[in-house]
């Protein structure tokens, strides 16, 4: 059994990162984690995350004040969808971001 736990910056001034925890057997990924997280107002908030945390691979957006948004993804390998989200945070964590400013200022 392998495991890998790491922090990523996604700019200079290190307040954008994603964390990233991965459980694997025989080459296989069999739990993960990849959270993409926000310093705003020197307090860090996780606005997108991509798990197994409840048994199947799922993405999580988060909202300040709402429930967050699940989407599923049954037919697909934990692999792929921690492959994907380590993509997707990479590409669009500014979009995730001014989302979720967006969405504190209108509290």
């Amino acid at each position: 059994m392998g495991e890998k736990n790491l922090v990523v910056f996604l700019d200079n001034n290190a307040a954008n990162r994603y964390r990233l925890f991965c459980r694997t057997e025989k080459n296989r990924v069999v739990t993960f984690r990849v959270q993409y997280e926000a310093q705003i107002d020197g307090e860090w908030h996780t606005i997108v995350r991509y798990d197994t945390a409840h048994g199947f691979p799922h993405r999580d957006l988060l909202h300040p004040k709402l429930p967050e948004e699940k989407n599923i993804y049954p037919y697909r390998s934990n692999t792929d969808v921690l492959t994907d989200g380590q993509r997707d945070i990479k590409r669009n964590w500014r979009s995730y971001r001014e989302r979720y400013e967006s969405e504190l200022k209108d509290e």
